[in-house]
C-alpha cells in the first residue's frame, strides 16, 4: 500500500476501535443546529483524541501536531466523516486560531495557546460579526484601549458561534481612535470568564442555540496579547478566514453526500423520483458535489504553502450556494409532509433541519455578496466600486 493508504488504514482502524463504549452513542452527533447534543460527552471524546494524538493533526510536530502532509490531512478529515464521527467541539481553535498564530503569531503566544488547544482544554470562538458590521468587518466599532499593561475592550459582537462553551475569543477591535475601514484594527486574544463580558444565546429557525451576543463593557486582556502588530489586524484577520475555508471542508462534504443520498432515497420511497423535474435537480446536485471537492482539492495548494489567497472565496460561494439549494430540494422531495414537525413543541426532522440551518450558509463567514467582491476585485482584478457605492466589506 502506498503510505497514504497506511495512513487512512491507520486512522480507519483507531476510530473503529475507539467510537465504541461510552463514546459509541456519538456517532453522528452535534453539527449544525445540533451543536447542543451531547457537547460535555464530544469535548471528552476530543481530549481522548488528543492524548492519541488525533488533534491538530496538519500541525508542525514542533507545535504539538502530527505534521501530516496535505494529502494526509485530506485522508484523515474524510475517514473521520466516513466513520461517522461527532462534530469537533475544537474547530474554532484547531482550524483557525492556531493556523493563525503560526503564521503570525510570537513565540510566547504560540507556547501558551497552542497546546491547550492540541489538548482540547482550552475552546475558542471568533469575534468578528456586530449588528452594524456582518460581512462587513472592516465597519467594526469594538474598540480596545491601550491600559498599561492590558487593552480594555469595549463592544459588541453577534452571531458568535459556540461563545457560551467557549474559553477565549479572538477578537476584531479598532484601537486605533479615528482609523477608518481596514486602517487601525488589532486582532486581540480576550478570555471570556471575566468580569466585563455577558454572553447571550440566540434562539435560532431550527430552535437551537449555536450563536450567541457577546457584550464586552471593560472586558480586559494582556497587552502582549495581540497577534500581529497593534494595527495591522486586518491583514491578520483575512488569513483567519482563508484558513477557515481548509481542509476540513473535505469531511465537510462526506456530510454533503450523505444528506444528498438520504434525498434520493426519499425520493425513490415516496414517488417524488418520477417528476422529472425533481431528477433533474438531483443530478444538478450530484454534479454540484463533485464540482465542491474538485475545487477544494484545487484551492488547498494555496493553503499548503501558507497563508490561503482570496481565490479561497470561490469554494467557499459554491458550497454555500449548493447547500442552500440541497435544503430547498429536500423540502421539495418531502412536500406536504415536510410542513409537519415530528414532535411536540418543535422537533425537526433531519430534512427540516437542514433546510433551515442552510439558509445562513450563505451569510456566516462572508455573505455569497462579499464573495463576489473578493473575487471580481482580488482575483479578477477587476477595478473596485467607488467609495459611495462600494458595498461593505470591499
Amino acid at each position: 500500500m502506498s503510505s497514504i493508504e497506511d495512513f487512512r488504514v491507520k486512522i480507519r482502524e483507531w476510530l473503529h476501535t475507539h467510537l465504541t463504549g461510552d463514546f459509541a452513542d456519538l456517532r453522528g452527533r452535534g453539527g449544525p443546529g445540533r451543536e447542543h447534543e451531547a457537547f460535555a460527552e464530544r469535548l471528552a471524546w476530543e481530549r481522548h483524541m488528543a492524548a492519541a494524538g488525533w488533534t491538530c493533526v496538519g500541525w508542525p510536530k514542533k507545535y504539538g501536531g502530527r505534521g501530516a502532509t496535505l494529502e494526509q490531512q485530506i485522508a484523515f478529515h474524510e475517514e473521520y466523516a466516513l466513520a461517522d464521527g461527532p462534530t469537533r467541539v475544537n474547530h474554532i481553535g484547531e482550524q483557525l486560531l492556531g493556523p493563525t498564530l503560526i503564521a503570525f503569531g510570537t513565540p510566547a503566544q504560540r507556547e501558551r495557546f497552542l497546546p491547550p488547544i492540541v489538548a482540547a482544554e482550552e475552546l475558542w470562538c471568533q469575534g468578528y460579526s456586530e449588528p452594524d458590521a456582518g460581512s462587513d468587518l472592516a465597519g467594526v466599532r469594538t474598540r480596545a484601549e491601550r491600559d498599561g499593561d492590558e487593552w480594555v475592550v469595549i463592544g459588541q459582537k453577534i452571531w458568535t458561534s459556540l461563545a457560551h462553551a467557549s474559553d477565549w475569543c479572538f477578537v476584531i477591535a479598532r484601537t486605533e481612535p479615528g482609523s477608518l475601514r481596514h486602517q487601525g484594527l488589532s486582532y486581540l486574544l480576550v478570555p471570556l470568564g471575566q468580569p466585563g463580558v455577558e454572553i447571550r444565546p440566540i434562539t435560532q429557525l431550527t430552535g437551537t442555540s449555536e450563536f450567541n451576543e457577546v457584550f464586552f463593557d471593560g472586558a480586559r486582556t494582556a497587552a502582549s496579547h495581540v497577534v500581529g502588530a497593534p494595527g495591522e489586524g486586518w491583514k491578520v484577520a483575512m488569513a483567519t478566514l482563508g484558513f477557515e475555508r481548509g481542509v476540513s471542508t473535505l469531511g465537510q462534504q462526506v456530510g454533503f453526500r450523505r444528506e444528498l443520498e438520504a434525498i434520493i432515497q426519499r425520493a425513490k420511497q415516496n414517488g417524488a423520483a418520477s417528476d422529472p423535474l425533481i431528477r433533474d435537480r438531483i443530478a444538478r446536485a450530484w454534479s454540484g458535489l463533485e464540482i465542491i471537492r474538485f475545487n477544494a482539492l484545487r484551492m488547498l495548494e494555496g493553503i499548503a504553502g501558507g497563508a490561503p489567497g482570496p481565490e479561497a472565496s470561490i469554494g467557499k460561494i459554491f458550497w454555500a450556494t449548493w447547500h442552500r439549494e440541497l435544503g430547498e430540494l429536500a423540502m421539495d422531495v418531502c412536500g406536504t409532509e415536510g410542513m409537519l414537525t415530528t414532535g411536540y413543541p418543535y422537533e425537526l426532522t433531519d430534512f427540516q433541519r437542514l433546510f433551515l440551518f442552510s439558509r445562513s450558509d450563505t451569510i456566516y463567514a462572508g455573505s455569497n455578496e462579499i464573495q463576489r467582491n473578493i473575487i471580481a476585485e482580488r482575483v479578477l482584478g477587476l477595478p473596485k466600486e467607488s467609495s459611495v457605492t462600494a458595498r461593505p466589506g470591499a
